[in-house]
């Protein structure tokens, strides 16, 4: 062990670096995510800034000047898609809500006798002693129910606070969004600056490797909104719902929040449904499960091993295993997590299999010894 160590043990504190990293972002999670959703919205507009800075003219002059144009024009752009979006399916929501708040009372009493009447004839049929020891299990699951409820309203004046603390990231987050925009260049060479010419390839190593990894995380995540999109505007077509376009854009958006986007997605269109087509507000139900059946069993694991390198049986342990640590979080970043750590410890791998590390990028150059 001790021999172990003595030979690699730059290995162990890269790895026990990165461990106390990742517990670090997990400790400071929910002041980490609006600046994680920054960097994500960073990559995606990036490619979108650099054309725009090469098209602009004058070309190959005030560089500056015409990145900040680029950018203004990408959050102009980015606005602008957002906000039609927003207006289109928020329009079909208060529409179809108003609809609903007008026929809610016909539509709860309704219930509330079937209801009734159904548990009446169930316990009708039993004998009294029973019929007794229901009743008395009715009422104290009652109770029980309004402690429930009286406890989740606690928890959720306690969390206000930390709410706040996020609603603020969120607040300063198309500030941050510009600056990583403007000056990521300047910023990456800031971090590297630090490191000496020979370490400093291996840090431009990493930030590659987690921009490939993140890269093909998106592009897995967009593929699962779309086909979820997809089969939901097959099935509310066929169901002839209302606003199935605009319902199923929603699912596919939503798609892209693990756990609480499908239920959104689904919620809003039962409640759409509920609303102009009452009768048929179980079967979309029926749908948004059978849909999320489908992909949580099949496509989730399937597309994600694809892109992320995971083998799909691998890929469905690693799933539950991050939601049994960390809930939402876990599975959140599992996926990306394990390939950018199997890709950095590959490379690591790779260096120490060599005889020589490169210390400049440029391979003509003389090589030393690592």
């Amino acid at each position: 062990m001790t021999d172990f160590l003595s030979k690699h043990w730059r290995l162990v504190v890269i790895i026990l670096g990165i461990i106390l990293f990742l517990w670090i972002l997990y400790l400071l999670r929910t002041f980490v995510l609006p600046f994680a959703t920054a960097l994500v919205l960073a990559y995606l507009l990036m490619p979108v800034v650099l054309w725009l800075e090469e098209k602009i003219p004058p070309r190959r002059k005030w560089p500056g000047f015409r990145r900040v144009i680029s950018v203004l024009i990408a959050f102009i752009v980015l606005i602008c898609i957002v906000g039609a979006f927003g207006y289109f399916i928020v329009s079909t929501f208060i529409e179809a809500s108003l609809t609903l708040l007008e026929s809610a009372p016909y539509f709860i009493s309704q219930s509330m006798e079937n209801i009734q009447e159904w548990f009446s004839d169930i316990i009708s049929a039993l004998p009294v002693d029973v019929q007794e020891e229901i009743t008395q299990e009715i009422e104290e699951g009652g109770v029980a129910l309004g402690n429930a409820i009286r406890t989740s309203l606690m928890a959720a004046v306690t969390s206000i606070p930390a709410t706040f603390g996020l609603i603020l990231g969120f607040a300063v987050l198309p500030f941050f969004l510009f600056y990583l925009l403007k000056d990521s260049e300047k910023l990456k060479a800031g971090i590297i600056a630090p490191f000496s010419e020979k370490n400093a390839i291996h840090v431009r190593k990493v930030f590659s490797i987690i921009e490939q990894v993140l890269g093909r995380y998106i592009r897995a995540q967009l593929i699962l909104g779309i086909i979820v999109a997809y089969f939901t505007f097959i099935g509310l077509y066929v169901m002839e719902i209302p606003y199935y376009l605009a319902l199923s854009l929603l699912a596919g958006v939503t798609e892209v929040i693990p756990i609480i986007g499908p239920w959104i997605g689904g919620g809003v269109a039962v409640i759409v449904t509920l609303a102009v087509v009452p009768e048929k507000a179980i079967w979309v139900a029926v749908l948004f499960v059978c849909v999320q059946l489908l992909e949580n069993n099949l496509l989730v694991p399937k597309i994600q091993s694809a892109y992320l390198r995971i083998h799909p049986a691998v890929m469905i342990f690693l799933l539950v295993l991050g939601t049994y640590i960390a809930g939402f979080w876990g599975l959140l970043v599992i996926g990306p997590l394990t390939a950018t750590l199997v890709e950095i410890v590959k490379y690591i791998r790779d260096q120490y299999r060599q005889p020589v590390l490169l210390q400049t990028d440029n391979p003509d150059e003389p090589v030393s010894s690592g």
